[in-house]
């Protein structure tokens, strides 16, 4: 999403304060300097805006690992290879003296643009594992690269982690000599997984080795081939997924906590929706959005450590994860089962009215029902509330009227009317896209649709994009704005004080939720306390 116009100012902040340093749990990057603000990793770190390094002599993998879709028992490892040849994975078993495991993955070649998974299976829950991953060619093994990662914990035990959205966007690329240092501070609260609500890459967004900043000097962007133009090929796809892991911060964040990422749109085209012709002017070779997102979700999935056993023939990208006894998650797809982008009136529901779709609602209310845990986030890649424009027409679910529910709304309705029905409690949405960050409570006392149960929305990003003015609010469902942040003016650099992240720690022994909503440079700018719900 692109913001098209600017909303109020922001609100006060109810609370401010220092991030907790707290004990470290894995190795993070060491001391930084202070410059501008923010953290820097020292000059004997990888240049975090330098192009990734290949080794010599035997192939590596230069863009690092991930892990993902982890649960109890098993975990998804990924990587992209210098060359072709067999992906395998190496997992020490925890504990003193543990020995190491060897798990042979695929064979990865051009077709894959080198990437692959390696599912690991037999894990025991609550341990914490390190891997090795490399690829084996006929020359023989090459040079391993190690990561870490904690399966969900089937005992109570306290569990955090961080999310945020937007990366390289607006033209903001990796900085030369900062690369996009808020993968640094995500990284440094230690989190046991990572959440990334979406806008993973921007794919129409062009990257120019420059950009004149507000004050007269200049951001320096390291470019590689094919960033300086839109993506209208599956190999420029690619390149934009291979850029944003060029950069040190963000390798070293996958390798140490398991990634779960989803698509929001400019992982294709800003706002796109499915059947929609782009302007001729701006898509020269293709201007179908539809082959476009083909091309565009299968990098995505390429270059993401996603369990290829919970994708449908269509590429489905939502799904659920238990991360314990307290906190379930349910990631979600507002793109793909998408109507157009319309004006958002229609009086009564149909395909153009479509957002999540009726399949995958209906699998979000079976789930949450089954789900026994304390918490069940519901991972956005839109807000629910926030006016969104797209020209004469709207991008989000909200329409900026008020009133009762109309286009996209009756579907949020209807969902909302069921979670309500089926009695599922703790429900909490995070999300990401508007380029700012917020704490808002939805309430039926001040909503104009009422058949709904009281809900917290916690918006933040960007972590590495131009932040924009806060919006306006939709009063359909209620929202009352709690909290919100960001800049006075458009597109506002990540040199500036507006690059967000949220954190999320649920307590193992009470079952207490603390989300805080923190800058990158490593402030703590709100906090909300949760007590856990009462079943009914």
């Amino acid at each position: 999403m692109t913001r098209r116009d600017a909303g109020p100012a922001r609100d006060a902040a109810r609370s401010t304060g220092r991030a907790p340093a707290g004990p470290r749990r894995r190795a993070v990057l060491g001391a930084g300097l202070a410059l501008g603000g923010l953290a820097v990793a020292p000059a004997s770190a990888a240049r975090p805006g330098s192009p990734a390094l290949v080794r010599r002599g035997r192939p590596g993998l230069s863009l690092g690992v991930a892990s993902g879709d982890v649960t109890r028992t098993t975990a998804v490892l990924w990587g992209r290879a210098d060359a072709p040849g067999r992906l395998v994975a190496e997992v020490r078993e925890p504990g003193r003296g543990g020995g190491w495991r060897r798990v042979p993955g695929p064979v990865v070649g051009t077709g894959t643009d080198l990437t692959g998974t390696v599912r690991l299976d037999g894990l025991r829950s609550g341990e914490t594992y390190e891997y090795r991953l490399l690829v084996e060619t006929a020359d023989g093994p090459g040079e391993a690269a190690s990561g870490r990662l904690t399966t969900a914990p089937r005992a109570r035990r306290d569990v955090s982690f961080v999310w945020t959205g937007d990366t390289a966007g607006q033209g903001w690329g990796r900085h030369v000599d900062l690369g996009m240092p808020g993968f640094a501070a995500m990284h440094a609260t230690e989190p046991d997984f990572v959440v990334h609500s979406g806008d993973t890459v921007y794919a129409d967004g062009p990257i120019a080795p420059e950009v004149l900043l507000p004050d007269g000097t200049t951001w320096r962007n390291v470019v590689e081939d094919g960033v300086e133009r839109r993506a209208q090929s599956l190999d420029e796809f690619r390149g934009r997924h291979r850029y944003n892991r060029g950069d040190a911060h963000v390798r070293a964040l996958t390798a140490g906590a398991p990634l779960y990422a989803q698509w929001d749109d400019h992982e294709v085209t800003n706002n796109w929706y499915p059947g929609e012709l782009l302007p001729a002017d701006v898509y020269d070779r293709e201007r179908r959005a539809d082959v476009l997102a083909r091309w565009g979700r299968q990098a995505f999935v390429e270059y993401h450590p996603f369990d290829g056993r919970r994708r449908d023939a269509e590429g489905k990208v939502y799904g659920s994860f238990s991360r314990g006894p307290h906190l379930d998650l349910f990631q979600l797809d507002m793109r793909t089962y998408r109507g157009a982008n319309s004006p958002n009136v229609q009086p009564a529901a149909g395909p153009a009215t479509r957002f999540l779709g009726q399949e995958q609602a209906d699998w979000l209310v079976r789930e949450t029902r089954r789900s026994r845990a304390t918490w069940k986030v519901v991972l956005a890649d839109m807000p629910l509330g926030v006016v969104v424009p797209d020209g004469s027409g709207f991008e989000a679910a909200a329409n900026g009227d008020d009133g009762p529910p109309l286009g996209r709304e009756l579907e949020l309705a209807d969902l909302l009317r069921r979670l309500r029905r089926a009695r599922v409690t703790g429900l909490v949405w995070l999300t990401a896209d508007v380029h700012w960050t917020a704490a808002h409570h939805y309430d039926p006392a001040r909503a104009a649709f009422t058949d709904f149960d009281p809900f917290w929305e916690f918006v933040s990003g960007p972590i590495h994009a131009g932040a924009f003015p806060v919006g306006e609010l939709d009063g359909t469902f209620g929202p009352r704005r709690v909290f919100a942040a960001g800049p006075s003016s458009a597109n506002e650099s990540p040199l500036g004080r507006n690059q967000y992240f949220g954190h999320v720690a649920v307590e193992g022994r009470t079952g207490t939720m603390t989300v805080t909503l923190r800058s990158t440079r490593g402030d703590v700018v709100h906090t909300e306390v949760l007590e856990p719900p009462v079943r009914r």
